[in-house]
């Protein structure tokens, strides 16, 4: 009675095991679910992919390492000169702004009823120092004999400028300017004085058949309205007047600041 006690458990046991796995599952010999030997395809797919780009990543790296190296001899030749010159160019650039704006707030300035009441002689030497404030290498040159040039100036670059200076008394209303002046200071300012540029200053005015006779024979004219902005530091003589060409070089250069000491 016993041992069919005892199957009868064993039967029942067995039936609540095969009750416990689930649905559409298969059981080995012992009972439990077999495992599940199939792939997970996506998961694969993004591993494999994972693994490919950090390949091409390595090969990239390897690669422009390998370029790097080669031209690394011809880009210090090259980019270093090229870095060193920007880093000049932005040094002097720097040096003559604050020049020109140190002219602008302490520079040598005139208003025009200072200049129109001076003596001839004084305009000429007011003109000199105008020029020395913008960095000319100027001197007074005016006088017996002067050959149609009262002052004689260099700039920056080294050319030569040959400046006829006339006052007017009676300021624009004075007598203007003609054409035979012109003729004179273009008659003498490269074969005499060896000026690269001619130029006429004056409180007065121009004729009107002189503005185009200057134009045409490269005669620059500086009027009394011209004067009155350059007098004032509204700027630069290169640059106040059209169609001349301003030097390369700059007063605030260093090698411009030993030639004018000596």
């Amino acid at each position: 009675m016993t041992i069919a006690r005892t199957s009868a458990l064993a039967a029942e046991s067995a039936d609540d095991a095969l009750d416990s796995v689930p649905p559409g599952a298969t059981t080995g010999t012992s009972g439990e679910p077999a495992p599940d030997n199939t792939w997970d395809w996506p998961e694969v797919a993004m591993v494999a992919t994972a693994v490919l780009g950090g390949l091409a990543l390595i090969a990239g790296i390897v690669v422009l390492g390998n370029w790097l190296d080669s031209i690394w001899w011809p880009s210090t030749t090259v980019l270093g000169p090229a870095c060193f010159l920007l880093a000049v160019w932005g040094y002097r650039r720097e040096g003559r702004q604050k020049w020109e704006e140190r002219l602008r707030r302490t520079g040598l300035k005139y208003s025009l009823a200072q200049l129109d009441a001076l003596h001839y002689r004084r305009f000429e030497y007011a003109v000199r120092d105008l020029m020395r404030r913008d960095g000319f290498r100027a001197e007074r040159t005016g006088g017996g004999g002067d050959d149609a040039c009262d002052v004689r100036a260099v700039d920056p670059d080294g050319r030569i400028w040959a400046v006829q200076v006339k006052h007017r008394r009676d300021g624009a209303a004075g007598k203007k300017i003609g054409v035979p002046v012109l003729q004179q200071v273009k008659g003498t300012a490269q074969p005499v004085h060896g000026a690269t540029f001619a130029l006429i200053v004056t409180n007065g005015g121009f004729s009107s058949k002189a503005v185009p006779w200057g134009k045409t024979h490269g005669i620059h004219l500086v009027d009394r309205h011209l004067l009155e902005t350059w007098a004032a530091g509204g700027g630069l003589l290169w640059d106040l007047i059209d169609n001349l060409p301003a030097p390369k070089r700059h007063p605030s250069d260093s090698d411009h600041k030993k030639a004018r000491r000596k």
